[in-house]
C-alpha cells in the first residue's frame, strides 16, 4: 500500500518526547481509561479501525479505552482536542493523513503544528478507497462519470468525510486533472456521508473501503474505481483512475499520535501495544477484509512519514486551488 512504500527508507528523525518524572508514588501506566480521539462520526473509516483495534490494544496495555467521537472541520476539533491534552498518556488521537499533513496546507490559520505539537506513537496502517456511485446512477466506470460531469459543470456533487481529508482531496484532484468541475459536499464522517450516498443525494464519493464495501456488496452502491496506482487485491476486478487519467494518485492512512512532550516510557508502552495489536491475527484479518493494510512503525519513522507527506501534499492542495479559514 501507499503508506508502506512511503515508510521504507525514511531515516530515523527525532522524536518529541521527554523523561518520565521520577517518583516512587506514581501509580504505574495506565491507571486509569485511556482516551482515544477520533476526528469523524462513527461508522467512518478511522472509527471503525479505532474499534476494530480497541479490544487488543486494551489487552496489550492493561487497561480500558474509551473511543470519542469529535468530528469537525476535517478531523481538526480532535486534533486541538489532543494538542491541548495534557501529556500524560491518557488522550490519544487516531489521526489521519487529512489532519496530520493536509490540513497545514489546506487552512490558512491552522492554531497548531502537527509536526511540532504532537507526538508521534506509531502509524496505525493504510487504506483502500473506492470510487462509489448510487446504484440508480447510470454510469458504470470512471470514464462515464468524468464524461458526464464534462458535459454538466457544477452539476455534479461528490462528498467526503471531511474537508481536507483523502476523500476531498481525491475529488479536487480529479476535477484538476480531468478538467471538470463537480461540487463538494463534506460530512462530519463516513457514516453520515453513506446515508446521503446511498439515499441519492450526492452523486459519487471516495468512500474507505471499511465504510463502502459492505453497501457494494449488498447491491446499494457501485464501485466504479480505486485512486491507487495499482488495483486493489481486495477488488481486483475494479479498475483504477490513472487507467484513465495516468498519474492520478491519492492515499489515506491512519496514525496514533499524543500531545507534545509524552514520557517516553509511555511513548515506548504505546508503541509495543501497537505492535502487538497489528501483528495479531485476528485483528489483521478484519482490518484486512475492509481493505486496511495494518502497518506499525517506530515513532521515529512515523515522524519522518508525516513530514514527507506534508511536503508532498502541500504543492498538490495548492495546485487544487482548495483553501479553508
Amino acid at each position: 500500500m501507499i503508506a508502506r512504500r512511503m515508510l521504507a527508507g525514511l531515516l530515523p528523525a527525532g522524536l518529541a518526547a521527554t523523561a518520565l518524572p521520577a517518583s516512587a508514588q506514581a501509580p504505574p501506566y495506565p491507571s486509569r481509561p485511556i482516551r482515544i480521539i477520533v476526528g469523524f462520526a462513527a461508522g467512518g473509516g478511522t472509527d471503525l479501525t479505532a474499534r476494530t483495534m480497541q479490544p487488543k490494544l486494551q489487552q496489550a496495555l492493561g487497561g480500558s479505552i474509551v473511543i470519542e467521537n469529535r468530528p469537525g472541520a476535517g478531523g481538526n476539533l480532535a486534533t486541538e482536542l489532543a494538542v491541548r491534552a495534557p501529556p500524560d498518556g491518557y488522550t490519544l488521537l487516531m489521526g489521519t493523513i487529512g489532519a496530520l499533513a493536509i490540513n497545514p496546507t489546506l487552512y490558512a490559520n491552522l492554531p497548531f503544528n502537527p509536526q511540532t505539537d504532537l507526538t508521534p506513537i506509531s502509524m496505525s496502517g493504510s487504506i483502500l478507497n473506492v470510487l462509489v456511485v448510487p446504484v440508480d446512477r447510470p454510469w458504470r466506470s470512471a470514464a462515464e462519470l468524468v464524461a458526464a460531469a464534462r458535459a454538466n459543470p457544477d452539476r455534479l456533487t461528490y462528498g467526503s468525510s471531511g474537508v481536507g481529508g483523502a476523500g476531498h482531496l481525491a475529488g479536487a484532484l480529479l476535477d484538476q486533472m480531468a478538467g471538470i468541475k463537480t461540487v463538494h459536499v463534506p460530512y462530519r464522517g463516513g457514516g453520515p456521508l453513506m446515508t446521503d450516498l446511498i439515499g441519492g443525494k450526492i452523486d459519487f464519493a471516495f468512500s474507505t473501503a471499511p465504510t463502502a464495501m459492505p453497501q457494494i456488496e449488498g447491491g446499494r452502491l457501485r464501485a466504479l474505481a480505486v485512486p491507487g496506482l495499482t488495483r486493489s487485491a481486495l477488488m481486483p476486478d475494479v479498475p483504477t483512475v490513472a487507467e484513465i487519467l495516468p498519474g492520478y494518485e491519492v492515499g489515506n492512512w491512519y496514525a496514533l499520535v499524543g500531545p507534545r512532550g509524552l514520557p517516553a516510557p509511555v511513548v515506548a508502552k504505546l508503541n509495543a501495544a501497537m505492535r502487538a495489536t497489528l501483528s495479531d491475527e485476528v485483528v489483521l484479518a478484519h482490518l484486512a477484509r475492509h481493505g486496511v493494510d495494518p502497518l506499525a512503525s517506530t515513532p521515529e519513522e512515523l515522524a519522518g512519514f508525516i513530514r514527507s507527506e506534508t511536503a508532498k501534499w502541500a504543492p498538490i492542495v495548492r495546485a487544487t486551488g482548495a483553501t479553508m479559514n
